[in-house]
């Protein structure tokens, strides 16, 4: 449950360090959770882009598959071909229902005897259900492991490093979208080379029992930087990456979301959606997914007005301004026509059409990255 059965939000089990550090807590599906700390949104997010910076995401959904058809069972309920997976790899999905419409977006990861499902803390009880209501046919059971799981993310530059000198174990071998087991700071973790933020990185999973003393941990090697809700938000655009309620919802297709990469149509397993996204690959989706910019400098907004041939299509579906390049960053849906490189359309901001055009997702691309 994303709330107690009294209403009341819950807390993760680094709610007392955040305090204490003096984030501001805002209610975030179902969650008390830091939004920023004292030093500033901007702050936090150059920190991760130039150094490090560290974020409880333990709202997020674990859950654990086990048995003889667990990887059939998966891979009949996502987009992408679970059995194409090693064991200590991660996959990024899509959850879907039988019109080929998201229900969320998800990574999965293949240990040698079981899978875990990663999941949006705001869609937790709604995956479940969805999940629940597939599993009949398939010899395997589910079982939820978010309320006893902590999730750290360290991202940045200089990521690595810090995370590696309170490993037991050297890290250098993992490769993007893949993880192993080992200790962090003395804890059984599950060390995961996965971020939502375009940078270098890890993610543990581990004991929420363990919580405070990891976090403290990693903050007592230094120049790390706590970070919030609010520069993880503009980290995820900047890179490009998609967020369930803004670019994905239950009226989107993940081909519609310029997921294509993720729908893999001949794998061995039949899957919900499938003869939607065939028929869709074949004639085309009517809308696309797109970024946009600004030449004004105006700030793009989730839910102002996307204008198409004087006409409101839409919405933006998530805006900022990037705090890495200075300019105004934006994603929406335009008609498949119009969704081009250079194309031009109008943002509605309070009654002011604001020109926009057409870029290259993402907006901001790690040098380097592998």
């Amino acid at each position: 449950m994303t709330a107690d059965q009294s209403g009341a939000l819950k807390r993760t089990p680094l709610h007392d360090v955040h305090v204490a550090l003096g984030a501001k807590i805002v209610p975030f599906a179902g969650y008390e959770m830091p939004v920023q700390y004292p030093t500033g949104i901007t702050v936090e997010h150059k920190a991760v882009r130039e150094t490090c910076g560290m974020f409880d995401v333990s709202h997020m959904g674990e859950v654990i598959v086990r048995g003889p058809d667990a990887i059939r069972f998966v891979s009949s309920v996502t987009s992408n071909d679970v059995a194409a997976l090693a064991v200590g790899q991660v996959q990024y999905s899509t959850l879907l229902r039988e019109d080929g419409t998201i229900v969320d977006d998800l990574l999965v990861y293949r240990f040698a005897d079981h899978l875990m499902l990663v999941i949006n803390a705001s869609n937790r009880d709604k995956d479940l259900a969805h999940l629940q209501a597939n599993i009949g046919r398939f010899d395997c059971t589910m079982t939820d492991i978010s309320d006893d799981t902590a999730l750290i993310a360290i991202q940045g530059p200089n990521a690595p490093a810090i995370v590696a000198s309170l490993a037991d174990g050297p890290l250098d071998g993992i490769k993007y979208y893949w993880f192993t087991e080992g200790n962090v700071a003395g804890v059984p973790c599950i060390i995961s080379r996965t971020g939502y933020t375009g940078e270098l990185g890890f993610e543990l999973y581990f004991d929420q029992a363990k919580a405070a003393h990891v976090w403290n941990a990693v903050m007592a090697v230094g120049g790390v930087t706590p970070a919030g809700l609010g520069c993880r938000d503009s980290l995820r655009l900047e890179a490009g990456m998609c967020l369930y309620g803004n670019e994905l919802d239950d009226r989107t297709t993940p081909l519609e979301a310029g997921l294509n990469w993720l729908v893999k149509l001949g794998k061995s397993e039949p899957f919900l959606g499938k003869d939607v996204l065939v028929r869709q690959h074949e004639e085309g989706t009517d809308r696309k997914l797109v970024g946009f910019t600004f030449e004004e400098r105006a700030f793009p907004r989730h839910g102002y007005g996307v204008v198409y041939g004087g006409v409101q299509i839409g919405d933006v579906c998530s805006g900022t301004m990037s705090p890495t390049l200075g300019i105004p960053i934006g994603t929406c849906y335009l008609p498949t026509a119009a969704a081009v490189e250079g194309a031009t359309f109008e943002v509605d901001i309070r009654g002011k059409k604001i020109p926009a055009k057409v870029v290259k997702l993402p907006f901001y691309k790690r040098a380097g990255k592998a």
